[in-house]
């Protein structure tokens, strides 16, 4: 393998193409195994494996970000998982929308748990969540916001050192 500060414009090798070539397969194969395999055959994936499967790549992911991160950048950033929370809070947010009158109470416009704890009417931040590109769009927006707004605290007053590490744990 090459030295990894020196990737520049190199081809890839051998088994980066493989992986990348599984990691192909498993993207096509996962939904197809669901779809299209009947269920009766012992290769069929259920939706409950499928949704495993997302949660694992999921979890996958914010495990890597941390590793390149602290492991090969060498910055201590545990507050990474804030960021995480709060795009999978706005996941949730989606989710929850969708769910409507399919839920214990069948209120159309209302989670379940708003229902639960007597609220009156949806909050306006609530607003938007049941339209898809609205929440992937806050997916991303929500956490990139708070970042900016760390960042901008932090190298604004120039901090360093000790204080920058725990500014980092924060947030």
């Amino acid at each position: 393998m090459s030295n990894p500060a020196n990737t520049g414009n190199r081809p890839l090798e051998r088994a980066e193409w493989l992986l990348v070539a599984a990691l192909g397969l498993l993207a096509v194969g996962v939904p197809l195994l669901n779809l299209v395999v009947p269920a009766s055959s012992a290769l069929h994936l259920s939706p409950y494996g499928i949704t495993l499967i997302g949660k694992y790549l999921c979890y996958g992911m914010l495990a890597l970000s941390v590793d390149l991160i602290w492991g090969y950048c060498g910055i201590l950033s545990l507050g990474q998982a804030a960021f995480f929370a709060l795009g999978g809070y706005a996941m949730g947010m989606h989710l929850m929308r969708l769910i409507g009158p399919r839920g214990v109470y069948g209120d159309p416009i209302l989670p379940d748990f708003m229902v639960f704890l007597n609220w009156k009417s949806l909050p306006w931040f609530w607003y938007g969540f049941q339209n898809f590109t609205f929440a992937m769009v806050m997916v991303v927006l929500v956490p990139v916001t708070l970042a900016l707004v760390f960042g901008w605290l932090a190298f604004r007053s120039r901090v360093t050192g000790v204080y920058f590490s725990i500014i980092s744990q924060a947030g």
